[in-house]
């Protein structure tokens, strides 16, 4: 039977496709190809706002609009707008991209459902569905240097108090955080990726804390108090520890 007739089948294809995107859907180590997006800690695609805190790490917005961009008291090692304006606009593009590959796969349900606010838990390396309960606690990960966790967040990503531990070797970049829409932490120790690539509420804030990772937002990110460890630095760090 020809595909053209057969929405089935092409449906079929397309997630086929979208789980080739990402490594594979049943792989607890298939990496999340960011792109362009990987060379920075924080993208914003409207505005990014940082307040006190630090970013070790590059800072861009695309399309690059440096009226947007608004630093005050922000130590920021890496390059930042105006600077890092043409690189934003593909970097973007690559995180939209990598985001709607990871909202299809989490609509084929291919993941483990945990609810709660997930202190006191322990996690083996996957792909884990979670609701939109506040996250508080800790949340251990344990898994060797190779392993990825992914979470789809059904609704926004949320949390006071939260912190991310890893064990056995896990890398805080292999860890990707995946909400429907917007993505608030306040005063918590948060390790992996955050993609908030929603077209309407794809924001990020971050009070106080730190995050070893990168910040990915459709629309704005605001930072507030908040150590950032972009995953170049961090891969760095992880180079010198281990020689």
């Amino acid at each position: 039977m020809n595909s053209m007739n057969n929405p089935q089948k092409n449906l079929s294809t397309c997630l086929l496709t979208a789980a080739a995107l990402i490594g594979g859907i049943s792989s607890a180590s298939a990496q999340v190809p960011l792109g362009a997006a990987a060379d920075f800690a924080i993208l914003g695609g409207t505005a990014v706002t940082c307040t006190g805190g630090a970013v070790v790490g590059e800072v861009g917005i695309s399309p690059g609009i440096t009226a947007a961009y608004t630093n005050t008291g922000c130590a920021v090692a890496g390059i930042a707008p105006p600077a890092s304006n043409d690189a934003s606009v593909a970097a973007h593009a690559a995180f939209i991209t990598a985001y709607d590959a990871l909202e299809l796969q989490a609509t084929s349900r291919a993941c483990t459902d945990v609810a709660g606010n997930l202190a006191v838990t322990n996690l083996a390396p996957g792909q884990y569905c979670l609701d939109a309960t506040a996250k508080t606690g800790v949340l251990t990960l344990t898994g060797p240097s190779t392993a990825v966790w992914t979470f789809f967040v059904a609704g926004a990503l949320t949390g006071t108090n939260f912190s991310v531990q890893m064990a056995g070797g896990g890398q805080p970049c292999n860890v990707y955080w995946v909400p429907m829409v917007a993505a608030t932490m306040t005063t918590s120790t948060l390790m992996g990726n955050i993609l908030a690539g929603d077209t309407v509420g794809g924001s990020i804030t971050l009070t106080g804390g730190a995050l070893t990772g990168r910040v990915l937002a459709n629309i704005a990110v605001t930072t507030t108090g908040t150590s950032i460890v972009g995953c170049q630095a961090a891969a760095l760090t992880a180079r010198r520890e281990s020689n």
